[in-house]
């Protein structure tokens, strides 16, 4: 397969999903010659950027007189280099890749620190709900209601992100025979389609208190001391835990992050609300209320999204697509004749994969289910990866194997 790289027209690797590749490209030495090709070609103004000590780094965003799709085409090129690096990092270190007890002990203690953070979590959601109760109380602030509502949610969310935790451990094969890993953004969904409806309801609030033009009372000093010190502290409560929570990988615990940033940002848009209304104008409550609430719906509604569309099948970014065919090309060796299709599509978190390759008509059965299993193991051991299909056939000169269904059958 023949590489043209300074074409902004053409991808260092490109693929189809119903093209074969019909010249398998000779896979010695194929990153470093794509690599210093890429370099070797490119244009003057961005040679002239090249460290003579790092001759293969480039940083495109510093570079003057490149327009922005041009910038774009070359930041792209550079990541699917990058993208090939890994993959031969990657096989290079899964060939002789055995988990030794030291890495178990690791992978083990990063899960019962995510078990611990969430935890600590619905602890604090506790904890912070009683405080914040008891300064609507006091205060009789709607600013202050609408984020001790939030905390009450929070309980709430938090309980549906625990039972999904523990939901996605208790695994019946029978039953659930791919896993349960399509719980996770399902809780997601709920968790902030949960926190979105708050929003709505205080901004209903809000907006009636606004219009029935009803000032609530002034609060006195004790008021206030009560109102600084709960607030606050739930305020630094939430931002020690974001900041805990946030470097996590598992995504449930991220979830718990981003909700208490979204804490810690209400608590201080309530609290200034709350002290300003006060202070000057009564209608800065209901005003902060109704922000608040606007901020709640639009960034809950962007989670729900987000997540709903990971369990529609949505086809994974050409990168990613690259990044496969070339694993594929790479790992299949001079058997594999063609490529017929590399597809990935979401389904959850992770991404299903499927591959059609072209072997030899008269190879061994042994030797060609061999091929299959291994490209299999290899794909599924990517970490983006949660399934991988391998179809092997004789030829790709045929119609699609699959039809996609656009309705429901009507007899089911």
């Amino acid at each position: 397969m023949e590489v043209i790289i300074n074409s902004p027209e053409t991808p260092l690797l490109s693929s189809n999903d119903h093209e074969a590749v019909d010249h398998k490209p000779k896979l010695t030495g194929m990153v470093s010659s794509m690599k210093s090709n890429f370099f070797t070609d490119l244009p003057q103004k961005l040679r002239s950027k090249i460290d003579p000590e790092n001759p293969f780094h480039l940083d495109v965003s510093k570079a003057a007189g490149l327009k922005g799709d041009e910038k774009e085409y070359y930041q792209r090129q550079l990541a699917t280099l990058k993208s090939f690096e890994e993959v031969e990092s990657f096989i290079a270190r899964s060939d002789d890749y055995i988990i030794d007890e030291k890495e178990e002990e690791e992978d083990r203690a990063e899960r019962a620190a995510q078990e611990l953070a969430m935890q600590i979590s619905n602890w604090a959601n506790i904890f912070l709900l009683a405080l914040k109760i008891y300064a609507t109380v006091k205060s009789g602030s709607i600013a202050i209601a609408a984020s001790t509502l939030d905390s009450l949610l929070d309980l709430m969310a938090g309980g549906i992100l625990w039972f999904t935790h523990l939901s996605m451990k208790n695994v019946n094969i029978y039953k659930y025979p791919i896993g349960k890993l399509r719980v996770q953004p399902v809780g997601i969904i709920i968790f902030a389609a949960v926190m979105a409806t708050l929003g709505f309801q205080v901004l209903l609030v809000a907006a009636e208190q606004l219009i029935s033009n009803e000032p609530s009372d002034k609060m006195n000093h004790d008021q206030l001391v009560w109102l600084y010190s709960i607030m606050l502290s739930a305020t630094a409560i939430k931002l020690v835990l974001w900041i805990y929570c946030k470097s996590s990988r598992n995504h449930i615990v991220r979830a718990y992050a981003k909700d208490h940033h979204f804490d810690v940002v209400t608590n201080v848009l309530g609290l200034v609300a709350a002290v300003l209304a006060n202070a000057f104008y009564w209608w800065l409550d209901p005003s902060g209320a109704i922000l608040l609430a606007i901020y709640t719906i639009v960034n809950w509604s962007g989670t729900v999204m987000e997540n709903a569309v990971s369990l529609i099948g949505q086809s994974a970014p050409p990168e990613v697509l690259q990044k496969l065919t070339y694993l594929v090309l790479r790992q299949g060796g001079d058997n594999i004749k063609h490529v017929d299709t590399v597809r990935a599509y979401t389904f959850g978190v992770l991404y299903f994969v499927e591959v059609d390759i072209e072997l030899p008509e008269d190879l061994p059965l042994k030797e060609a289910h061999a091929i299959g299993e291994t490209l299999q193991i290899k794909l599924e051991e990517l970490p983006e990866v949660e399934r991988a299909f391998v179809h092997l056939d004789f030829e790709c000169h045929h119609k699609p194997e699959h039809s996609v269904l656009s309705t429901i059958p009507n007899d089911l």
